[in-house]
């Protein structure tokens, strides 16, 4: 079908959005609307000596100032929301945030005082003439050193400001496979903090339904209903009690999906107040406040026999989490991330261990990939230390030891059942894609040049699911519109047109007549929102189980319209949504039968999440100058397993989008702290680095495509895979460059200064 599954199909949003026709939140206005601010606290760990809202209170436009005290007993602090059980079984403590600080802070950026006034700039001002004072407290921002036993205490229920240990995979056998090895290497692996900057900040607007007694809340989400939750729990009122409801969304990343204090407040205040009530982060906010991602450090080590097979991999790793459990970041490097400890290796066993810290930092949650892009780096950069360990080329050494097609159903370590893959085929087509065999030669060419090139080859898998739930209606007017509600939530993704694609397969109505319905939490009772990559294989079940019914509601008015016994109709969605009677040219269309019923609902709904198997090979290529340690990618190969594609422009465009994320975390993002102030040492894009069209090569995204068992499309999920390889890929190829010039390996990101010193040091 020219508008269906398979069809790279432009965007239906594009237009609306890039002539400037997008509705965000802070776009809208309610008439009577006033304006909050936030009073955040200047030191990293301090006890509140002081705080004086008095002058703020009485500036002008001023409606209300809020401290601890004024909402303490009124919102529910933010807690942890998931479900980990510690190695010893026990839970993980109860270490909760307040909305506002309560006597304490322990993060630069953690909201003190929450202003409300006439206009914006009034609000920033008042906020500006509240007098703060601190007692000092010693200050702690490195995981590592708040795990000594003097290192300063952030919380009494988490003694030693240890969140959690956790563990995963058979130690015994760890140790007999060491035991007996061939070889064995180790290695140390880094993957720093980063800052999500969203192209849009976060936003919230509330108002208060006196009559109704209810909120309705717009804000900035990946998820109406999961943001419903949230502020069920911190207002601590009944999810009935708030409709949420999300325009379009400038990005969200995973930090979108996690409760954030000013949702609350400004609930709370439009409630107080009577008045509808806005705030919107600036940029300088959303680098101190949002939360951040990555922040693990992993000690690894491969056992090989003689043949250079992998037996086993032992792993431990801690975890940064910030100042304060966020909503799911515990999740993140325990269960998101270490079961994928071995990648997609025939691994026969493995032991990771994994400690949660607390830190005078901002708190972690979910970042694009969300653990996986974590797991696959420490995986890679054992396999390439078992490569040279073994002088063997890189690229045949993860040949040697990919899991084989002929494996399937393959059950890992890690507890994954992988029921479709041909790992051997994605890394041929991307060693071929990449010219593998003329990088010696590009090599001498570089070096001929007074340049360094390296080369970075690795195989990526991840895990996708998400929420394990969603809904949505099919809604045929019998006007001709298809009017399709469902519980996900685009950021960017190009819902609007993959969704339309699915239901004019199914349905044969034109692609044009379909409109979209998401972010409004009163449309559906239920819904998964998006992240973790899940959004296209529920979405699309639940869609096809609504068009399933649409058709058979549909089949029994076409009878009546045919004067023909059901059995004797077939309904041609290939000839634009037609019942015909079999063997005739007698017909009716789906929008008849629509118009007979005065409209037609179907329904879908699921309570499970299907696990996926995203995997596939990226090759990368850098170029580095010597002389000033400048880092260029000059080649990008990504061959991936994405299943069915239902539209290849989308699905290219998310693989561009995450691996210029994956560069940017490897060339030179990095959220870095004073050790002893605890003051960020990033606070906008000025001494921020982001990856820049011009610091990214043209990618060539190729598909190896095997159907997924697992669901009725065939579809893995593909929103976070260019993340997981690129990291991995840029890193191992700027320390092969390195390698070659005989400098020592360093930490990522790999900037100039760094590279530069490194080299400098090689020399003789």
């Amino acid at each position: 079908m020219k508008f269906g599954i398979g069809q790279p199909v432009r965007r239906k949003e594009d237009d609306r959005l890039l002539r400037g026709k997008g509705r965000f939140v802070d776009d809208l206005s309610l008439p009577g609307q006033v304006f909050a601010h936030v009073a955040r606290s200047p030191v990293a760990h301090g006890r509140l000596s002081a705080l004086d809202l008095s002058a703020a209170r009485a500036a002008p436009g001023v409606l209300l100032v809020w401290s601890w005290a004024d909402v303490a007993g009124r919102l529910a602090p933010i807690a942890n929301q998931f479900p980990l059980k510690q190695a010893d079984g026990s839970d993980v403590p109860p270490v909760v945030m307040p909305h506002l600080a309560d006597g304490v802070t322990r993060y630069v950026g953690q909201p003190v005082a929450f202003v409300v006034a006439r206009t914006r700039a009034q609000a920033r001002d008042a906020a500006e003439l509240i007098e703060m004072a601190f007692d000092d407290l010693p200050v702690v921002v490195d995981p590592e050193a708040a795990l000594a036993p003097d290192a300063p205490q952030l919380h009494d229920c988490a003694p030693g400001n240890l969140a959690y240990r956790w563990t995963i995979g058979d130690e015994a056998a760890v140790e007999a496979a060491f035991a007996r090895a061939a070889r064995t290497v180790r290695t140390r692996v880094t993957n720093q903090r980063i800052i999500v900057n969203a192209m849009e900040p976060r936003a919230t607007l509330a108002r208060w339904d006196a009559e109704a007694e209810r909120w309705e809340v717009w804000a900035a989400t990946q998820g109406v209903h999961a943001l419903r939750a949230k502020l069920s729990a911190q207002l601590m009122v009944p999810p009935e009690k708030i409709r949420v409801r999300t325009p379009d969304v400038g990005g969200g990343f995973g930090m979108k999906l996690q409760a954030h204090p000013e949702d609350a407040l400004v609930a709370l205040a439009a409630r107080e107040l009577g008045r509808p009530v806005k705030w919107t982060a600036d940029r300088s906010e959303s680098f101190l406040a949002d939360v951040q991602g990555r922040d693990l450090t992993t000690e690894a080590e491969g056992a090989f026999d003689e043949n250079g097979r992998i037996l086993a991999m032992r792993c431990r790793s801690i975890s940064n989490l910030g100042a304060y459990l966020s909503s799911v970041g515990v999740g993140v490097h325990t269960v998101f991330s270490a079961p994928l400890t071995g990648g997609m290796y025939d691994l026969p066993c493995f032991h990771h261990e994994v400690r949660g810290v607390l830190t005078n930092t901002t708190p972690t949650d979910a970042y694009r990939g969300a653990g996986r892009p974590e797991a696959i780096h420490v995986t890679e950069a054992v396999i390439e230390a078992g490569a040279r360990a073994f002088g063997m080329d890189p690229a045949e050494f993860r040949r040697i030891n990919l899991i084989k097609a002929e494996q399937v159903p393959y059950r890992s370590h890690g507890g994954f059942e992988f029921d479709s893959l041909d790992p051997e085929a994605a890394l041929k087509l991307a060693l071929e894609a990449s010219d593998q065999a003329g990088f010696p030669a590009r090599r001498e060419a570089a070096r001929a040049r007074g340049r360094l090139l390296g080369r970075g080859v690795i195989y990526y898998f991840e895990r996708t699911g998400g929420a394990p739930i969603e809904r949505a209606t099919l809604e045929l007017d019998p006007e001709g519109v298809v009017r399709a509600a469902v519980g996900t939530q685009s950021n960017g993704q190009g819902h609007e047109t993959a969704w339309a694609q699915i239901i004019h397969e199914k349905l044969g109505v034109p692609l044009d007549a379909i409109q979209l319905l998401e972010g409004d939490s009163d449309l559906l009772p239920a819904g998964g929102g998006t992240g973790g990559s899940r959004s296209l294989i529920m979405a699309g079940r639940v869609f096809l189980k609504a068009a399933d019914e649409v058709i058979e509601k549909a089949l029994a008015a076409a009878s009546e319209l045919l004067e023909a016994a059901p059995a004797d109709i077939e309904f041609r969605p290939d000839e634009g949504g037609l019942f015909r009677i079999k063997g005739t040219d007698r017909t009716v269309t789906l929008f008849d039968a629509a118009r007979e019923l005065g409209g037609i609902l179907g329904a879908g709904a699921v309570d499970d999440s299907i696990a996926t198997f995203p995997n596939g090979c990226h090759a990368a290529e850098v170029e580095i100058d010597p002389e000033t340690g400048a880092v260029a990618v000059t080649r990008y190969v990504a061959a991936d397993d994405f299943g069915t594609v239902i539209n290849p422009l989308i699905v290219e465009g998310q693989v561009h989008g995450g691996v210029a994320q994956g560069l940017g975390q490897a060339l030179g993002e990095r959220a870095a702290y004073d050790p002893e102030t605890g003051q960020p040492l990033a606070g906008s894009f000025m001494d921020y680095w982001m990856p820049r069209a011009a610091d990214l090569p043209p990618f060539e995204v190729l598909m190896s495509p095997t159907m997924a068992r697992t669901n009725p499309l065939g579809a893995k999920g593909c929103g976070e895979a260019g993340s997981v390889g690129a990291v991995p890929a840029a890193a191992l190829a700027v320390q092969d460059a390195l390698r070659a010039a005989g400098a020592e390996p360093i930490e990522p990101p790999y900037t100039p200064c760094r590279v530069w010193e490194a080299l400098q040091a090689a020399r003789p």
